[in-house]
């Protein structure tokens, strides 16, 4: 993902979040089903792969470990798309998106993404710039997230929605160096985009939600400003629940700063799209230090479980 700058909107989020209606947790269904140890199992899995970049024996194992989860839940069909890409200095990546398809005869749809690539190495590490950069925050703990929420739906009561889960390659870009390419730009999200009819014949998903960066142990999450003009009612009605399950967590400003992340991609195909993230992530951000030890199973139950609420409440 890239910040960029920031923009003119989001001043009026403050008040449309205050006249929301309250969202009682403990009214609606048992959020406690869904674990944030048993996602950090998945952080600490994926970091055996490491490096996880575009072409590496990681990446493929990564793709390996994700199907054979998303294989024990009850996913109707988990499917990829594969396919190659060519950059402008001549090389060529292969790349792949996994798709698990919830209660797939369901006409109402949403998207619930993430990215698992990594960098190929930690850019921004001032001592070792050409070591493998973990991820266990920017990439892991993506997939984590979306991981555990698969599992719980065996036991959670039917939503009210049909889901898409979405795995992303090439978030990080044709390089594997996320925002320490100049030329940045995500490879997996606007490829998905472009196919859309795949798997969508007759009507497009509802809206997509995209977590990146979310086990952080002092998680502070603030909406994000590019969010607020692609799908600000969803933004408002996510963060008004997040707020009722972890007020220390979901911050009513919203970011300061636009962050490109795939919903650009999905917003751009007219797909209302919001992304969840902390980018304040500093100094660990793209470094070898971007290790398990920053992250806590708290921050992971923060989103899972207002995940689930928000989801339920569609």
């Amino acid at each position: 993902m890239l910040r960029e700058l920031a923009l003119p909107l989001g001043l009026a989020f403050l008040v449309q979040l205050a006249g929301v209606a309250s969202v009682r947790a403990d009214d609606a269904a048992p959020l406690e089903l869904w674990s944030g140890e048993r996602a950090m199992g998945d952080i600490e899995h994926q970091l055996r792969f490491t490096p996880r970049s575009l072409d590496t024996p990681g990446h493929a194992a990564t793709i390996e470990f994700i199907k054979a989860e998303l294989a024990k839940t009850t996913a109707e069909a988990v499917g990829t798309q594969s396919w190659r890409y060519r950059h402008s200095d001549g090389t060529e990546r292969s790349l792949t998106n996994i798709v698990a398809r919830f209660d797939a005869s369901n006409p109402r749809r949403v998207i619930l993404g993430t990215h698992y690539d990594s960098i190929v190495r930690a850019y921004n590490d001032a001592q070792h710039p050409d070591a493998p950069m973990p991820g266990a925050n920017n990439s892991a703990s993506g997939v984590a997230l979306l991981l555990e929420t698969a599992r719980v739906l065996r036991v959670f009561p039917k939503l009210p929605v049909g889901l898409d889960l979405i795995f992303f390659d090439g978030e990080e870009g044709p390089l594997s160096l996320g925002a320490g390419d100049p030329d940045w730009k995500p490879l997996g999200s606007p490829y998905f985009a472009a196919h859309l009819h795949e798997l969508y014949p007759d009507r497009l998903p509802e809206h997509a939600i995209i977590f990146d960066m979310v086990c952080y142990e002092a998680l502070a999450l603030n909406p994000e400003l590019s969010s607020l003009s692609y799908a600000k009612p969803q933004v408002t009605k996510f963060w008004e629940i997040g707020r009722t399950i972890a007020p220390s967590v979901f911050l009513p400003e919203p970011t300061e700063f636009v962050v490109a992340d795939d919903q650009v991609a999905l917003a751009a195909a007219g797909i209302p799209s919001f992304l969840v993230i902390d980018f304040k992530y500093d100094p660990w951000f793209n470094t070898t230090a971007d290790t398990i030890d920053k992250c806590a199973a708290t921050s992971l139950e923060a989103v899972g479980r207002t995940l689930l609420q928000y989801l339920s409440s569609l």
